[in-house]
C-alpha cells in the first residue's frame, strides 16, 4: 500500500506546484486508475511515489515506511514502469537484469531461474541475445516491465505503458495487472487510453493542475453523469414509442432504442421495463448506463476550467 500524504512538489518558486496537497491511496489488492491532461502532475506523483524525486513537503508512505527518512525499505517495495524506457544501448537483457537483482540481494541462481522465468512471462524468451538498441519501443517496455518486478515488489506503477503498444501488448499488461492484483499487489495505472483505464481499475482519480479533484469507484463508473437507458424490444412499434417519450428522449441506435434525459430519478428506473411488459412488450435488453470515463473526463474538466 502506498499512501501520498498531502504532498507537495515545487520544481520552481517562479512556477505553480507541478503537484499541490496530495492526498492519494494505493491499496493492496486494487488497480487504482490516474488521469489527467498532459501537465496535470500524474508522473510527479508517480515519481514521488516510486522515489525518484520527494516531495517538498507532504510525504509518501509505502507499506508504512516513509519514503524520505526509510527511503531505502520504502523503495525497495515499488516497481515502476516508466512511459519511456532508458537502458544501456549496449546491454544485453539478462546480464542488465542480474546488475539489478543484485540491488535486491537476490542470489545468483535464484536470480538467474527469476530473470528467466520473467523474461519469458513478458514474452522476450526469444531475445534474449539481442542488445537492448535492437529491441522495439514495445519490447523495451516488455523488459521494463520484468526489470521492475525482479525484487518481486507489492507495489507496481505503470507510467503510461500502454502508450505505444500493439493490441497484444496491451493485452499482456492488462492480464498483467490483473495478475498482480489476484496476488493482492497494489497497483497504479496513469494512462491516456480512458477506455483502458474504465475497463480495469478498482477506482479512478482524476488530476487537474497538480490538484485532486475527484475518485471515483468501480460502482460509480457503471453510471457516470447523466443516465441513459438501452432498450431491445422484440415487438415493438408506434406505439412503444410514444410510451418511451413518457419517460424520456427515446431514439434508434441500430436494432435498440436508447432512452436519454430521463424524466424519472434512477432509483425509479424499473418502472419503464414494468410498464412496457404491462402493455404487452417483449423485452430482451433493458440495460441503464452512464457516460463514458473519457465524457466525463472532459465535462468535468471543462467544469474546472
Amino acid at each position: 500500500m502506498i499512501k501520498i500524504e498531502s504532498a507537495t512538489k515545487i520544481y520552481t518558486h517562479n512556477a505553480p506546484p507541478a503537484v499541490a496537497s496530495l492526498d492519494l491511496e494505493i491499496l493492496d489488492g486494487q488497480i487504482l486508475g490516474l488521469v489527467g491532461l498532459n501537465g496535470a502532475g500524474k508522473t510527479t506523483s508517480i515519481r514521488m511515489a516510486s522515489g525518484i524525486i520527494l516531495p517538498t513537503s507532504g510525504r509518501v508512505m509505502v507499506d508504512g515506511h516513509d519514503m524520505v527518512s526509510d527511503k531505502v525499505k520504502a523503495a525497495a517495495q515499488v516497481g515502476w514502469i516508466p512511459e519511456l524506457p532508458n537502458f544501456e544501448p549496449n546491454a544485453k537483457p539478462v546480464e542488465l537484469m542480474r546488475y539489478f537483482a543484485g540491488f535486491y540481494g537476490i542470489p545468483a541462481d535464484e536470480a538467474n531461474k527469476r530473470i528467466k522465468s520473467l523474461l519469458t512471462k513478458v514474452g522476450l524468451a526469444n531475445d534474449l541475445n539481442k542488445k537492448l538498441r535492437n529491441y522495439s519501443q514495445g519490447m523495451k517496455k516488455r523488459f521494463a516491465i520484468a526489470e521492475s518486478i525482479v525484487g518481486d515488489p507489492k507495489n507496481v506503477l505503470f507510467d503510461e505503458t500502454l502508450n505505444g503498444l500493439d493490441p497484444e501488448g496491451v493485452v499482456f499488461v492488462r492480464n498483467l495487472m490483473f495478475e498482480m492484483k489476484k496476488e493482492g499487489k497494489a497497483i497504479l495505472l496513469s494512462s491516456h487510453i480512458l477506455s483502458e483505464v474504465e475497463d480495469v481499475a478498482d477506482r479512478v482519480a482524476i488530476i487537474n493542475h497538480g490538484k485532486l479533484i475527484k475518485i471515483l469507484t468501480r460502482n460509480e463508473l457503471r453510471t457516470l453523469g447523466k443516465t441513459i437507458v438501452k432498450i431491445s424490444v422484440d415487438n415493438y412499434d408506434d406505439s412503444c414509442m410514444k410510451m418511451l417519450k413518457e419517460f424520456g428522449d427515446p431514439r434508434f441506435d441500430g436494432h435498440d432504442v436508447v432512452l436519454s434525459d430521463l424524466t424519472i430519478p434512477d432509483d425509479q428506473l424499473s418502472k419503464i421495463p414494468a410498464s412496457l411488459v404491462k402493455a404487452g412488450y417483449s423485452i430482451r435488453q433493458f440495460t441503464p448506463m452512464g457516460e463514458t470515463l473519457e465524457e466525463y473526463f472532459f465535462s468535468l474538466i471543462g467544469e474546472k476550467e
